[in-house]
Formats: C-alpha cells, sequence, structure tokens
C-alpha cells in the first residue's frame, strides 16, 4: 500500500468544509472559556504568554481565514492588532470564525490558487493546513488555560494528514518542534499533536494545574 493510500490527499469542497465548521466552533467555544486574567498566563510555547498566543490564532484563523477565501492579504493593522484588548474578543472572534467560514461556503473558492505574498498554493491544500491551524492552535490555547480541544476522528485524520505532509516546511519556519515519541496505538488526534512537536500529555498536566 501506498503513503498515498494511507493518506488521501482530500483538498475539495465536499471533503474539507464540514471539517472547517467543526473546528471553527470548537475553537469558538474554546476562545469563550478563556478568562480575562488568564491572558497574562505562560504556556507551552516558549516566549508565548496566552495573549500572544491567542492573537496568533485569531489573526490566522479567523482574518486569515476570510482573506485567503477572497483572494488578499493581510493588511498591517490587523497583523499589528491585539485582539484581546477587548472584554468581548471571545464573541468577536467567533463572529469573524463564522464569516471566514461562509467564506468558504461557495464550491469555487476552492479552486484555483491562492497568492501567499512569497508564493502560491492551490486553494483546497491551503484551507487543509487552516483547519490544521483552527485544531491545533485551539489545543495550544486549551491546553495553556485548562480546558480541551475536542475533534472528531475524521477532523482528526485530517490533521495528522496534513502534519505528516507538511511537517519539514513548518520546521523550516519554526512552526513546529521535533516530533514527540507516543504510542502506535494512540488516538488519532494525539498522534497528530505529538507529529506536530507538541505533547498530548500536557492537557492532562494543565488540568491538575487548574
Amino acid at each position: 500500500m501506498s503513503n498515498h493510500d494511507l493518506h488521501p490527499d482530500r483538498t475539495n469542497h465536499h471533503d474539507l468544509h464540514p471539517y472547517m465548521i467543526e473546528c471553527a466552533a470548537e475553537a469558538a467555544r474554546v476562545a469563550r472559556g478563556v478568562s480575562a486574567t488568564q491572558l497574562d498566563d505562560p504556556t507551552h510555547c516558549p516566549d508565548w504568554d496566552v495573549r500572544a498566543m491567542v492573537n496568533h490564532w485569531v489573526l490566522y484563523t479567523s482574518h486569515g481565514m476570510e482573506h485567503r477565501a477572497l483572494r488578499k492579504q493581510l493588511s498591517e493593522e490587523l497583523t499589528a492588532r491585539d485582539f484581546t484588548a477587548g472584554p468581548d474578543w471571545a464573541e468577536a472572534y467567533a463572529a469573524q470564525l463564522d464569516r471566514a467560514v461562509a467564506a468558504w461556503a461557495d464550491p469555487a473558492v476552492w479552486e484555483g490558487e491562492v497568492d501567499l505574498g512569497m508564493a502560491k498554493m492551490p486553494a483546497g491544500e491551503l484551507a487543509s493546513m487552516i483547519i490544521k491551524e483552527l485544531a491545533v492552535h485551539g489545543w495550544d490555547v486549551a491546553t495553556a488555560t485548562g480546558q480541551e480541544y475536542r475533534v472528531s476522528d475524521g477532523a482528526a485524520r485530517l490533521v495528522l494528514d496534513v502534519v505528516e505532509k507538511h511537517g519539514a516546511l513548518y520546521r523550516q519556519y519554526d512552526g513546529f518542534a521535533d516530533p514527540v515519541p507516543v504510542p502506535d496505538d494512540a488516538p488519532v488526534f494525539e498522534r497528530a499533536l505529538a507529529s506536530s512537536g507538541r505533547d498530548p500529555r500536557q492537557q492532562a498536566m494543565s488540568k491538575v494545574d487548574h
């Protein structure tokens, strides 16, 4: 059996948009569970507190996701904004996620390429990577704030596919650390997290700490 058979290339609207909807809804739920007092807490990512992690998450998984669908570049104002500055940031994030998911609802958006500035990428491939960002950074925020990020088996398999396919690229830009060993029979999402350099056992530890 080939590696392609094990990890089929699923980059079309029909296969992926439901996972985008699912992971966006879970991201919104986790955001609503972050208290104002936790924003200055440390995270498992070196040099990032919860506020910095949330700002990265909000920028690229909601504004970035919509901009990619519309074939627009992010503005300097957006990239510099502190999205947590207002008390209702989580609700604003949820609303922006809804707009972003709606922008990808048109199957035509999944055709062609998206200009990332320094390179172009097939739209469906980029969409799969954004879904990965929703889930993995959603787990980052959840773990840092004593919550759980939940995904379906299908979404978890997609995230694992993306992590394994693009792991070298993410490591090139320090987006992933070295893989963390986990048992072969570990749940799929835990394997995806571990492959991205995250220790899935930190979730249980965070619940004890909080």
